[in-house]
């Protein structure tokens, strides 16, 4: 089921959470609300929900205006980051409730909660309680429970915010993995960029109740659209037009701040090319790769990310005098203000 937000507004006494906003979401598709805290990503979740009413606009659903229609009329499933399990129910009675209230027939009760407990990978759990998993498996149970009643969308609200970093990492992929495989219209809230990139067909970055882009995790990330979102995004230094790394080529004259990628920082041992002088501050491995800290004779800091072998051919140490380059510096006609 596709979803059409068009023009919605809300307001919460003197705060606009979100301020006319119009985003579709194709039928089928995963698709990640993204943005820093009170950026008002959840309010409009909940306002596709129907848990909230919007001061203007409308939402349709399958082409049908469902601005005012009532949570259960919506027939969507709704996961929240504390999961909401009832406690003095076995796995098996939570995914089952939804159903009963339904006075759904036993029999279609059985099937689809066997179904379930498999798909989420629950096998042999299913007369354990709550209090007896961990939370990614309440987590999943969680999900369960929210897809057996065969919601048309499914709307996550930060359901991994809780847990810790490896079984967020491992949820995700099982999350990307379960969307496939179920193909439900899926929207996803969450403020970590690094989840939203990996598992979203699409993401839609929000700032101040706003939509600054709409796009690919590809088209997001080398193509941003503000400066917010290439600031947000990623990590990336935002320096001085003015700056020595810059040379007469690069896009950067109109406006006073330059956004550039750790990664497109092009560090060389001998001077050459126009390429800025800089020494080694810092060195921090991150395992996979290095980040280096390079100050500029002007005392502007400039960090790069180095592969492993890069890093091995330069032989890098503290305190070296090298020489820098800037490849596919971005700059926005509106400044990035923290």
């Amino acid at each position: 089921m596709g979803i059409l937000v068009e023009n919605i507004s809300k307001q919460f006494g003197s705060f606009k959470a979100v301020d006319r906003i119009d985003l579709e979401i194709k039928s089928g598709s995963l698709v990640t609300l993204l943005g820093p805290s009170g950026s008002g990503k959840s309010t409009l979740l909940r306002l596709i929900a129907g848990l909230e009413t919007p001061d203007s606009g409308r939402i349709l659903l399958a082409g049908k205006d469902s601005t005012y229609q009532s949570v259960q009329e919506r027939n969507i499933g709704f996961v929240f980051q504390s999961y909401a399990l009832f406690k003095h129910l076995t796995v098996w009675q939570n995914i089952a409730f939804g159903l009963e209230i339904r006075k759904a027939a036993k029999k279609k009760i059985q099937g689809r909660v066997e179904q379930l407990i498999e798909l989420v990978q629950l096998s042999g759990l299913g007369s354990r309680y709550p209090s007896q998993l961990s939370g990614g498996q309440r987590q999943r149970v969680a999900l369960a429970r929210a897809l057996a009643v065969e919601p048309k969308v499914l709307l996550l609200d930060e359901p991994f915010g809780a847990l810790d970093a490896k079984v967020r990492q491992e949820l995700r992929v099982w999350l990307r993995r379960l969307h496939d495989e179920v193909h439900i219209t899926t929207v996803l809230v969450t403020h970590d960029q690094e989840e939203a990139m990996e598992i979203s067909d699409e993401v839609v970055i929000i700032n101040r109740g706003c939509v600054e882009q709409v796009g690919t995790p590809a088209d997001i990330y080398d193509n941003p659209a503000t400066a917010f979102v290439m600031s947000f995004i990623g990590p990336v230094n935002v320096l001085s037009n003015t700056s020595s790394i810059f040379q007469s080529n690069d896009l950067n004259a109109l406006y006073p701040q330059v956004f550039l990628r750790p990664q497109d920082v092009l560090i060389q041992k001998h001077p050459g090319g126009g390429a800025a002088s800089a020494k080694v501050t810092h060195l921090i491995n991150l395992g996979w790769e290095t980040q280096v800290e390079l100050t500029l004779d002007d005392g502007t800091v400039v960090t790069a990310y180095l592969s492993r072998d890069r890093l091995h051919q330069l032989d890098l140490e503290l305190e070296q005098r090298v020489y820098l380059k800037a490849n596919d510096p971005k700059s926005f006609l509106v400044p990035y203000s923290a």
